[in-house]
């Protein structure tokens, strides 16, 4: 198949990116590993997104960004995602897809605080803004003539002229270009080729590789896997950040998401307790319950070894001034669901991983290191986490980065900026591997299980030199069986997902060893 852009990823940063290139007359095959584009951690963002506040600028929330980051950020992109994301969040989410944010009795847009921010300039929908933004985008891509959704893809592969093109004038080329993808349909137990002037990853975050997270079953880092393949660069992989409250239940049916306490119930008053009823954070930080996300994790983590206790709690019936199931309707029914009444009762909470600081390094306009590769939202990485993230400011990247991708993957198309034919029919369909029909259900599981205990117990909140050089020996033996299973099995979604997950994995570890300055979300204990 061939297309003018291709968009690997279905959330905010893919949506807005296929949004802005179709409206220029461009066409666009927009990829989803589901049966619809809810697949992705979006429609999980409960929070809110970056704007601006009375008392606010774009010196302040750069500021903010730059602290919550401990200054490893880039700060070229701190400085535009300061000055342009609330310009473009207005034209944007404002404007032409207009999302249905909070508003106040006045009529004025309420704007709410959470953990490192040092005013109130957060937009909302009550605690489910991620799918609010998703409902508007989903309904506009849907209805846009230029978009064609394929559902039920998982990529495989980028395709470059070094690794694909069987001509050698090709291979022989000083640049390596990205040519598309293959992709395997689940629907028809296939692989497909799609060829593309310019491809963009959008694949999401890495969260599923450990123990315990908030994010959807997708997000195990297949762009970041095929990125690396592809010999694009990739950068800050350490930089994992744990959400400091996740939904605590004791016993727990299956290895699932954790459900999401969202920061903005601290940032609207509510305060972290110990098993004893006693306030905790204090100690450990002047910002107190509201200090960036890498700091109140580690706290809760040494308060739970202090009290050997497997939670803490948050206490938001005797903190928080507004009506609670107004406020958090969706927390509220699901702490109800679990016996917690949330206005008479803390909720129990445990750090869990939530987002990926690092990524696919990229410029301002979302191009990666290899020609014709961009990547946007949380597989990506502009520089503006740098050591952690700031609250809230994930789906205002998401969105300024589509936006901005999307204007100049049209800018260059507009001036005839097209792969030759002649390299594009270089490319061969894909290959089946192997006949071997030897993919065992729990095999896959009992691999999974390995990945995630490995990576939550040597590369998570605390890391060691001894611990992540276990992590690399476990996960390189891993990867190797993989690979020449890979090789001798039929292709299938639990297949490629699984070697993925374990090369993501793989990534992130090798990049924490290297590091060996503690910073932000990389702890390191020696």
């Amino acid at each position: 198949m061939k297309t003018e852009v291709l968009i690997i990823g279905s959330g905010i940063a893919g949506c807005i990116s296929a949004l802005t290139i179709a409206e220029k007359g461009i066409e666009v095959t927009l990829l989803t590993p589901g049966d619809d584009l809810f697949t992705g951690n979006t429609r999980l963002a409960q929070g809110g997104i970056v704007y601006t506040g009375p008392d606010d600028s774009p010196k302040k929330l750069e500021k903010d960004i730059n602290t919550a980051g401990w200054n490893y950020n880039n700060k070229k992109a701190v400085r535009a995602i300061s000055k342009q994301g609330p310009e473009a969040l207005k034209k944007l989410l404002l404007e032409k897809y207009p999302v249905p944010f909070q508003k106040n009795e006045d009529g004025e847009f309420s704007l709410t605080r959470e953990g490192g921010h040092a005013v109130n300039r957060i937009l909302y929908c009550a605690d489910h803004t991620g799918q609010s933004i998703m409902d508007v985008l989903i309904k506009h891509v849907a209805a846009h003539p230029y978009i064609r959704v394929c559902s039920n893809r998982t990529a495989i592969d980028l395709l470059t002229n070094h690794h694909h093109a069987r001509q050698n004038e090709f291979k022989y080329s000083l640049s390596n270009k990205c040519l598309g993808a293959y992709v395997y349909n689940e629907s028809r137990n296939m692989v497909e080729t799609f060829l593309a002037d310019f491809t963009v990853l959008a694949t999401g975050g890495l969260g599923q590789i450990y123990l315990h997270t908030t994010n959807t079953p997708g997000s195990i880092g297949s762009g970041i896997a095929m990125a690396n393949r592809a010999k694009a660069r990739v950068i800050n992989a350490e930089m994992v950040q744990f959400h400091p409250t996740s939904f605590f239940q004791r016993v727990r049916t299956r290895a699932s998401r954790r459900f999401l306490i969202s920061e903005a119930v601290r940032g609207e008053g509510a305060k972290l307790i110990n098993c004893y009823g006693e306030p905790f954070m204090h100690r450990y930080d002047p910002r107190g319950d509201l200090a960036p996300r890498d700091i109140v994790t580690r706290s809760i983590l040494e308060e739970m070894l202090r009290t050997k206790e497997e939670c803490v709690y948050l206490d938001a019936a005797n903190h928080v001034k507004q009506d609670l199931p107004t406020r958090f309707p969706t927390i509220y029914g699901k702490c109800l669901d679990n016996g917690i009444d949330i206005n008479n009762q803390p909720i129990p909470v445990v750090p869990a991983a939530h987002y990926f600081c690092g990524g696919v390094l990229v410029d301002e306009k979302g191009k990666s290191t290899l020609d014709r590769l961009y990547a946007i939202g949380e597989c990506s990485c502009t520089g503006v986490h740098g050591g952690n993230r700031l609250a809230s400011t994930s789906l205002l990247e998401g969105m300024l980065w589509g936006y901005t991708s999307g204007e100049d993957i049209a800018a260059r198309l507009e001036r005839k900026s097209r792969i030759p034919k002649k390299l594009l029919n270089a490319v061969p369909d894909w290959e089946t591997p192997g006949s071997n029909e030897n993919e065992d259900p729990a095999l896959i599981a009992q691999d999974w299980a390995f990945i995630r205990n490995v990576m939550w117990n040597y590369v998570g909140i605390t890391r060691s030199t001894a611990r992540l050089n276990r992590a690399i020996d476990d996960l390189q033996n891993l990867n190797r069986n993989l690979r020449s299973f890979y090789k001798r099995t039929p292709i299938s979604r639990p297949i490629i997902d699984l070697f993925h997950g374990c090369q993501s994995a793989l990534t992130v570890t090798v990049s924490a060893l290297r590091n060996k300055q503690s910073v932000g979300c990389h702890y390191r204990i020696d």
